[in-house]
């Protein structure tokens, strides 16, 4: 990610003041009762676990990027990195796409963003342009639906999808790679908020 020139004007931006809905610990996002990603029951078996782990981070970011506008979530807010929360949003509908879409389902689908001549058009094409948010959105939610429609339908973890590539990983091998993804991308999510109004992580 490193194909467009730093954003100047962010390095430049005054450092926001720190703050959080929590009432009880300054620390966190909002306070543990508050808070959507909490389950309401422990899950009890390797399906569920799966599951319940990767809606909690699909939720993850789509909560780092409330509230913000346009302008704010195609901040690249920590440079030089090309990152910004609306980059991540593109990025992660892409990566949606691929695994479930076209690995497990078997679905010729083109890309969403990236192509040949841009391998980062996820992050690079990332503007501050409300019909370019509402796409992004769009977009990822559209892949989640999918994502969950089909892990409902498989009644075996061990279902295997194709890659170019000639290797068959499971289901529950994707399940896995996707909590992994999110998790470190929304790493990433906690410092481009905090950078863009002060919001503390969690």
């Amino acid at each position: 990610m490193n194909s467009v020139e730093p954003d100047a004007e962010a390095a430049d931006t005054p450092l926001p003041n720190r703050w959080t809905a929590s009432v009880t610990y300054p620390d966190m996002w909002m306070d543990p009762q508050d808070d959507p990603r909490e389950p309401a029951e422990e899950p009890e078996d390797e399906r569920t676990t799966l599951i319940e782990y990767l809606r909690a981070y699909r939720l993850t970011l789509e909560m780092k990027c409330a509230g913000l506008d346009a302008e704010q979530l195609a901040c690249r807010s920590v440079p030089p990195s090309t990152m910004s929360l609306l980059g991540l949003l593109r990025h992660m509908a892409e990566v949606e796409r691929i695994w479930f879409r076209r690995v497990m389902a078997g679905e010729q689908a083109a890309r969403l963003y990236v192509h040949d001549d841009d391998r980062d058009a996820d992050w690079n094409g990332a503007v501050a342009d409300a019909a370019v948010v509402d796409e992004a959105w769009a977009a990822w939610r559209a892949e989640v639906a999918f994502a969950e429609e089909f892990v409902a339908a498989s009644s075996d973890l061990g279902v295997r999808g194709h890659r170019t590539d000639g290797t068959a990983p499971q289901l529950r091998g994707i399940l896995i790679h996707m909590i992994e993804e999110y998790a470190r991308h929304c790493g990433h999510a906690d410092l481009l908020r905090e950078r863009i109004d002060g919001r503390v992580g969690q």
